[in-house]
């Protein structure tokens, strides 16, 4: 059985190390897995190439994830949400499954914590990772969430294109009330709150004093930059968590803040990269690992 990681720049990956450790687990002699690296313009040839070859599958990152969409003879559900795909899997009829299983390793890990059911979340940035992130998280039936980012209309473009299906999937009685300015949801530019709880559809105002959050995370790019996020500190409930999908050998901006801010817990995304590729090696090979001694693996050798 033979797995790759394409990307470009790949030398950094930490993925080899990852699915060799799983594989250990259950005595997989035969599987391997390396870094491909692919020209920038090339993903298709290279994708190509490593599949003829008889290759299962697949892992993607950066620049790849929506040149794999498009590559995907066939989509998951939460590919298709997310618009974006980090793992390929190769079938027995030659078809290419395009999978995303960066949110399925972000609920994942954030189970570890208390996970989101009946939690008020607020979810920071509408990229990306974000969007990969949102039908995993709606599927935990948060009380509350609210996609908040610097330009309102992303958020509100998320809400359409993904939120409100799935709530007319679901049958929820639930209404979305528009993004607040900078006046009563202060704390950051635009927001898009959604009650998923309440069977009776009401305003739901977004302000220091209306609000507070059990779970904020972090889907921005800012700890990259070591910039902090534009909110106050009362957006933190008491007991809040706060999750960085970002992570490093040292404490991110974003998780200084928030432990500044008061909250319980503060915890990086080095979990939720493993939990992306357990979830990932689930579907090549059939066998859930165990992260725990992976991530701490991990985690000593940062």
């Amino acid at each position: 059985m033979h797995y790759v990681v394409i990307g470009n720049p790949i030398a950094h990956s930490k993925s080899p190390q990852i699915h060799a450790a799983f594989a250990a687990q259950f005595g997989l002699n035969d599987f391997s897995y390396e870094r491909l690296l692919a020209p920038l313009d090339g993903f298709v040839a290279t994708a190509r190439a490593l599949f003829d070859g008889g290759a299962g599958g697949a892992n993607v990152t950066v620049p790849f994830k929506e040149a794999a969409f498009a590559f995907a003879d066939v989509l998951s559900e939460r590919a298709t949400a997310a618009g974006a795909v980090n793992t390929l899997i190769r079938h027995e009829n030659g078809r290419i499954e395009g999978d995303n299983t960066d949110g399925a390793g972000l609920m994942a890990d954030l189970r570890r914590y208390g996970g989101l059911t009946e939690k008020r979340v607020l979810l920071i940035g509408a990229g990306g990772a974000a969007r990969g992130a949102l039908l995993p998280l709606l599927a935990e039936r948060p009380a509350m969430l609210v996609i908040a980012n610097r330009t309102a209309e992303r958020a509100e473009r998320l809400l359409e294109e993904i939120v409100a299906p799935w709530l007319r999937a679901t049958g929820l009685p639930v209404a979305a009330q528009p993004a607040y300015g900078a006046a009563r949801f202060d704390f950051l530019v635009g927001g898009v709150p959604v009650e998923l709880k309440s069977s009776v559809v009401r305003p739901v105002l977004l302000g220091r004093e209306s609000v507070q959050f059990d779970v904020i995370i972090n889907a921005t790019s800012a700890s990259l930059g070591g910039d902090r996020i534009p909110m106050h500190r009362d957006v933190f409930a008491s007991g809040a968590l706060a999750y960085d999908m970002m992570y490093g050998r040292d404490e991110t901006p974003f998780l200084a803040q928030a432990r500044e801010a008061g909250a319980a817990q503060c915890v990086d995304g080095l979990g939720m990269l493993v939990g992306q590729a357990a979830e990932a090696f689930a579907l090549w090979t059939g066998h859930r690992p165990d992260v725990e001694p992976v991530l701490a693996q991990l985690r000593a050798a940062l």
